[in-house]
């Protein structure tokens, strides 16, 4: 079958690197492309993630905005327990 193909230039790169490489004319190198590609198998579907929340129940008081600077205070203090100066 005879049909015209309009390249996207970085396709027609890599097409004319591929003729070179692996010295074969542009037809064998669009059609072992595509046989390739159609030949592949398909992507299995993704199964959706689903975030279900949970209740903390945190005391009140605790800013949960600085949750990261608490960790780091108990890290320090952990530290300093195990390595007493």
């Amino acid at each position: 079958m005879r049909t015209t193909l309009t390249l996207e230039p970085d396709v027609a790169v890599k097409l004319k690197q591929r003729m070179a490489s692996e010295k074969v004319s542009m037809k064998r190198a669009v059609n072992d492309a595509l046989r390739t590609g159609l030949s592949a198998p398909k992507a299995k579907p993704r199964v959706k993630f689903k975030v279900e929340p949970y209740a903390f129940n945190f005391r009140p008081g605790i800013d949960l905005n600085k949750m990261n600077q608490l960790v780091d205070e108990l890290e320090v203090e952990d530290y300093l327990r195990r390595n007493p100066r």
